[in-house]
């Protein structure tokens, strides 16, 4: 068969929930177009079930992530970097054609979001030096200071930086053992969408990232309420809908990263990791002091 006559094959995008690549269970999708207007693909329109089905997809697999070691959450984050490097040609792509992009500057685009997995793979078994120590206090006893991750936390991504800025949120939340329920940019999913694919052949274990494409608002409003989400970001959120997210989120004393203007192109700080942590103290006597001061 020549080329002339072949038909390509046409790519089925799905959601990505607790290592599986299901279908929105309401049946519907949604036309995504490139920056020209020009028919994409039908991305899956994510319901309210969907959510909540995510959200108990997160929960199930934050016992086993927040309980590895932090070297191998590392290790777990730089595969993601492995893996995206060997399919970068079809994120430049993906990338170019949702942010309207020439082929340059979405290369230069994917090639900043792998590096942001490898920066973030650097963080996890360092950052518990930065927050937590020993403290020092009045008596004869240690004081020690160790951050825990919070748990599970909803991210609505960005709208305008379909794949840098979806990296530059995403990764900061499980590289310190918190699992994720992701919202995709609605206008341009399909670089989000792809990640799942690409997650779950790098060694993430299934649940600890669930990305659903849809409608944000839908989407916010029941994970923003939703009980058993203990953070959320809304960095895909505009003003009003943070607003009455932000509201929503308070019934259950969520932890809320308010949106922002940010440059996802600098080199990201702590700020997102380190948002995202509790602290636990520990006391701990020291054992009798003798006359030198020494406690052995």
């Amino acid at each position: 068969m020549s080329d002339a006559t072949r038909l390509s094959v046409f790519k089925t995008y799905k959601l990505y929930v607790g290592g599986k690549f299901p279908r929105s269970e309401s049946g519907r999708v949604y036309e995504v177009s490139d920056s020209k207007g020009n028919w994409l693909a039908n991305a899956p329109q994510s319901s309210r079930k969907d959510a909540r089905d995510a959200v108990v997809a997160a929960r199930k697999a934050f016992g086993g992530w927040s309980g590895a070691t932090a070297y191998n959450r590392g290790q777990v984050l730089y595969r993601v970097a492995e893996m995206l490097e060997g399919r970068k040609e079809q994120f430049v792509r993906e990338v170019a054609e949702a942010e309207g992009l020439s082929k340059a500057k979405a290369a230069a685009v994917v090639d900043a979001a792998i590096d942001r997995w490898v920066w973030y793979a650097g963080w996890t078994d360092k950052i518990a030096q930065v927050v937590g120590g020993a403290n020092p206090v009045a008596g004869p006893y240690f004081n020690l200071s160790s951050p825990e991750p919070t748990g599970v936390v909803a991210v609505l991504a960005p709208q305008d930086s379909s794949f840098l800025g979806l990296v530059s949120v995403l990764a900061p939340v499980i590289a310190t053992g918190n699992t994720a329920v992701v919202v995709a940019s609605a206008k341009a999913p399909l670089p989000a969408l792809s990640l799942g694919e690409v997650l779950a052949t790098s060694d993430v274990p299934g649940g600890v990232v669930n990305i659903l494409s849809g409608a944000t608002a839908e989407l916010g409003a029941p994970l923003a309420a939703h009980q058993d989400v203990n953070a959320i970001d809304l960095a895909g959120a505009d003003a009003e809908l943070a607003k009455e997210l932000e509201i929503a989120a308070a019934d259950n004393l969520k932890r809320v990263l308010r949106p922002q203007p940010v440059d996802y192109t600098a080199t990201p700080g702590t700020d997102r990791l380190t948002a995202l942590l509790e602290t636990k103290t520990v006391w701990h006597p020291t054992g009798a002091l003798g006359a030198s001061g020494s406690s052995y």
